[in-house]
């Protein structure tokens, strides 16, 4: 068998344009070049892809389950798995499971999952999301209150450490009980930091994006929002150019003209999509739990029993056809958004994200109505509606 797989469609978009009547090379599971299909090598094996197009994988910065998995729950390597090939039926190839707010010993058993993920390789595992536990208690959200607390030297040292044996490592924090020091402390141990459940002012954010943190969780959601005299999170967000924010856009969690305002301050290319998924996904479950507390699935939203939204009801693909159809964006854009965005945002876009040469050969087949037909990690496919 030749080590050379061309996969012949009859569109592919790699991230930057659009390639007609082509095929993707692959080699060694990563991008070897795309061509037009009359121009596929004698020796590759070849796959046609019928109807509609190729399009790079989608990468998830925020999942906190799948298949019937919430990893608060079940913080193991199992349910890492489970989590990926949930996410895969709707065109994920990359994501971090994210745990919410908990434990030290939950905390400590997720890094260790995440660790054994690493060491096998484990395909479409990026790293950890660790969505709290320092945040702010009035804008907690659906994190439990009782574990919400302030970042010690002890906690400060178990993540630095925890990023030497994860790819990536991203950590949600709020700016106002995580101080700049701290920050700056995470950031040059090569952490993500990311501002959410964040009640700071404006200046507070400010000053923890020069310490070094790097970009929003869920914009405009558990954050102080834009006032006229005091702008908040948001509006440091907004006003912050370089400054990355994760967007839920499911029609529930921020308002249409809310992202139309984001988008015209900062621009698609400072904007991703995330899922913020919990154990539904890939299932019909209605009811789920976190911290002991029940979460009910209806009318397209997650919630617990006082109303407060509890993650989301949101895959990738209906993110993207969101962006695309509701709020009018090319697809190109909404597309990228999902992929090569949040790529740079986690600074992997040397092979996520895209499919120029060099790059993982993750990608999707969509239908010509935009429905995932196929999903393909390091070469490989790992879901299909056949």
């Amino acid at each position: 068998m030749s080590d050379l797989l061309a996969v012949v469609a009859p569109r592919i978009f790699d991230g930057f344009e659009w390639h007609d009547n082509a095929a993707l090379l692959i080699e060694f599971g990563h991008v070897a070049a795309i061509v037009h299909s009359d121009a596929v090598p004698a020796r590759s094996e070849t796959v046609h892809l019928e109807g509609g197009f190729v399009a790079p994988g989608f990468v998830d910065l925020q999942v906190n389950g799948g298949g019937g998995v919430l990893f608060n729950n079940d913080p193991s390597l199992s349910a890492i798995r489970t989590i990926i090939a949930a996410h895969a039926q709707f065109g994920t190839t990359a994501l971090l499971p994210t745990l919410i707010t908990d434990s030290v010993e939950i905390n400590t058993a997720a890094i260790a999952a995440g660790k054994a993920a690493a060491e096998q390789a484990l395909p479409g595992f990026l790293g950890l999301h660790l969505e709290g536990p320092h945040l702010s208690l009035p804008r907690k959200g659906t994190h439990d209150p009782a574990l919400i607390r302030p970042m010690t030297d002890a906690d400060l040292d178990r993540l630095v450490a925890a990023r030497q044996v994860l790819p990536n490592l991203l950590c949600t924090v709020a700016s106002e009980t995580v101080d700049s020091q701290q920050i700056s402390a995470l950031a040059g141990a090569g952490i993500i930091v990311s501002l959410g459940h964040s009640d700071a002012t404006h200046a507070t954010a400010s000053a923890a994006f020069e310490a070094g943190a790097t970009m929003t969780t869920h914009l405009f959601n558990a954050m102080s929002q834009l006032g006229s005299r005091e702008p908040g999170v948001v509006g440091a967000t907004l006003a912050h150019p370089t400054i990355y924010a994760g967007l839920i856009a499911d029609g529930i969690h921020v308002h249409p003209a809310s992202i139309q305002v984001a988008l015209a301050a900062k621009g698609a290319e400072h904007i991703f999509l995330v899922t913020d998924s919990m154990s539904q996904t890939g299932t019909d479950i209605a009811e789920l739990t976190l911290n002991g507390r029940t979460i009910t699935r209806a009318d397209g939203a997650l919630r617990l029993a006082d109303g407060t939204l509890a993650g989301a009801d949101l895959d990738m693909i209906d993110a993207v056809e969101f962006m695309h159809s509701h709020m009018g964006l090319p697809l190109e854009t909404a597309l990228n958004m999902a992929s090569l965005v949040p790529s740079r945002a986690l600074g992997i876009d040397a092979q996520h994200g895209h499919l120029r040469p060099g790059a993982r050969a993750n990608f999707v087949q969509l239908s010509p109505g935009r429905e995932v037909r196929t999903t393909w990690i390091n070469g490989k496919k790992v879901w299909s509606t056949n």
